[in-house]
């Protein structure tokens, strides 16, 4: 069983903060804490757990003008 947690930080990791300007501006423009783009980026990169709370979730989705849903669904969750 593939966890969902590690898949939504691998993602957003992978397709959204890397290529960022950086993890401050991520931050910035997604109305989160840099500390939580750096929480993502650990457990991507050190292939730990991080629980990441819907409502972060939630924070960057509306930023992105994506709803949760379709998040999920773009990467067959």
């Amino acid at each position: 069983m593939v966890d969902v947690n590690n898949k939504i930080c691998n993602y957003l990791y992978s397709e959204w903060i890397k290529s960022y300007k950086s993890q401050r501006a991520f931050a910035t423009d997604h109305g989160i804490e840099e500390s939580t783009v750096r929480k993502i980026k650990r457990a991507v990169e050190q292939n730990i757990n991080y629980n990441i709370p819907v409502v972060t979730l939630n924070k960057i989705c509306e930023a992105r003008s994506i709803s949760i849903s379709d998040f999920l669904k773009s990467f067959g969750l």
